[in-house]
């Protein structure tokens, strides 16, 4: 492909700088291993069924549900990873052309445009939301650290200036490219993880020791914890779940900057997802769960007095407050000083995360540029730093729209964070199809890594899409109201897209369904 062999070999100016520790931590980054147990926790406990009922309790088994689905999710992208090295910014985009036009059968051609701009809607709404909503959770933590020091509340108005900031400061620093990234998301990765897993630690002794006692615990047995309770519960978490492990795939994105990415693309995608999800999020939300109990307390919307559960759906950031209790009764009276040093963590994990995002989406558009699938200014590169620039101020606008909708209210912040799973899994189960496809009759392709794996991928994520669209239109009118942020976002990418391509399609005499040629590469 001569974009692909023009890009591998530098004459683009990009370099290949990363080698798997670079090309994992870029992909952990995202993913933050405990940032998201801070941030989504409150998201997770005020989840309720259609009928009005909580269903908290299914947090864990709704995790681990959602780890299931990401990780068959994973290993369909890093053999396509494998099989495309060349892909450089294309990432999904990419292979969703791939997988249509090496097949030796002409017919199958025709269908690689509409596959790649197909998978480019979805991975742009999943990619463009979620940034928007990690300045959204951002600000709403640091309108809790302002709360707890001062006492006082940060108006709307403060918290739409602060995101603001917030989005300028990261772009500034994707501009700058991608080594500079790595090195930031290094350092954060391990702040993070050896605090949210200290804490953990804590959470667990305060719970076998019966700190503060005595307590009436949320959870009667760790089996209680990880055992569902009920299948709506578990469909529900696991729809809000997979944002916390959701960014193992961004690595493949960064093949252009990975030295050998045959062999170190595909190893990250994995190393990432298991560093992060299988060990980090199972072991923190555990603890967690084990040590909730009537010594949490708080307020709710109606003013009343709550406890254990019901206070962390109350509260902005319940973890926080868990600090409090635990720092209070473990530590001898250190609670405020626990919480406050997690907090300080978490907010440089999202820093990390957003940034990390913010160059997966940025080298997926200017990859759709330099095809001319999306506006041609976003396939300019910066003249220093070699970083799609334009793309990523793009984006930083787009987050800030998106950020203002989600610092209104918890509706707002569960509404946005839908609309970003809901492209996450329409990408991931495109992605499952597509390496169904690349790997059709293909001599020496595994039964299990290229059929059986994606198969249930597909399934599994088109199920969660389906939980999206049934659960929340049917349920109360906090849920229908999520339900309309979601499905507002995702329906008005759409209508922008498809305006987009038709137009385009009309300029340029290239039909959306149409033979392809072999040197029309998306990997530019």
């Amino acid at each position: 492909m001569e974009g692909a062999q023009a890009q591998s070999s530098g004459t683009t100016g990009v370099k290949q700088t990363l080698g798997l520790t670079g090309a994992t931590v870029n992909a952990m980054a995202l993913i933050a291993p405990g940032a998201f147990l801070w941030i989504t926790y409150q998201l997770q406990a005020s989840a309720a069924a259609p009928n009005g009922t909580s269903v908290a309790k299914d947090m864990w088994p709704g995790i681990f549900l959602a780890l299931i689905i990401a990780m068959l999710s994973a290993i369909s992208y890093s053999e396509l990873a494998r099989r495309y090295p060349e892909a450089g910014f294309g990432s999904c985009y990419y292979f969703a052309e791939k997988a249509f036009v090496d097949r030796e059968n002409a017919e199958h051609h025709k269908w690689a445009r509409l596959a790649k701009i197909i998978t480019g809607w979805a991975a742009h709404l999943y990619y463009w939301v979620y940034p928007g909503t990690m300045v959204a959770f951002m600000a709403t933590l640091v309108g809790y650290i302002y709360n707890q020091v001062t006492g006082n509340t940060m108006s709307f108005t403060a918290l739409i200036v602060f995101s603001i900031a917030f989005a300028l400061l990261t772009g500034a620093i994707a501009v700058r490219g991608i080594t500079g990234s790595t090195v930031t998301a290094a350092v954060i990765n391990i702040i993070q993880l050896v605090t949210l897993i200290g804490f953990t630690i804590l959470a667990i002794v305060y719970r076998l020791t019966d700190a503060g006692g005595p307590n009436k615990w949320t959870f009667a047995s760790p089996s209680d914890i990880l055992l569902p309770h009920s299948f709506q519960g578990l469909l529900i978490q696991s729809t809000l779940a997979i944002l916390i492990l959701v960014g193992f795939e961004s690595c493949t994105a960064l093949a252009a900057e990975t030295k050998d990415p045959t062999r170190n693309i595909p190893r990250a995608v994995i190393l990432s997802l298991v560093i992060q999800g299988a060990f980090a999020y199972l072991f923190e939300y555990f603890g967690a769960n084990l040590m909730l109990s009537d010594k949490l307390t708080g307020v709710d919307a109606h003013k009343a007095a709550v406890t254990g559960m019901d206070a962390a759906a109350a509260s902005s950031a319940p973890i926080g407050d868990m600090a409090i209790v635990v720092g209070n009764t473990v530590l001898h009276s250190i609670g405020f000083g626990l919480m406050i040093t997690i907090a300080v963590t978490v907010v440089i994990a999202l820093l990390g995360t957003t940034l990390s995002c913010i160059n997966t989406a940025a080298r997926v558009s200017y990859a759709m540029s330099k095809d001319r699938e999306m506006p041609e200014l976003l396939g300019m590169l910066h003249g220093k730093f070699a970083s799609p620039a334009r793309a990523i101020w793009a984006l930083m606008i787009v987050s800030c729209v998106i950020a203002v909708i989600g610092v209104k209210s918890v509706v707002g912040l569960t509404g946005i964070t839908l609309a970003s799973n809901f492209g996450t899994f329409a990408l991931y189960g495109l992605t499952c199809l597509w390496t169904l496809v690349a790997f059709a009759g293909e001599p020496g392709s595994s039964f299990v890594k290229h059929k059986v794996v994606p198969a249930l991928g597909l399934v599994a994520n088109v199920g969660m899409l389906v939980s999206i669209i049934y659960l929340y239109i049917i349920g109360g009118a906090d849920s229908k109201t999520e339900a309309y942020i979601c499905f507002g976002i995702a329906f008005a990418w759409a209508a922008v897209s498809a305006l987009y391509v038709i137009l385009n399609s009309v300029r340029r005499g290239h039909p959306l369904i149409g033979k392809v040629r072999r040197a029309n590469s998306g990997a530019a």
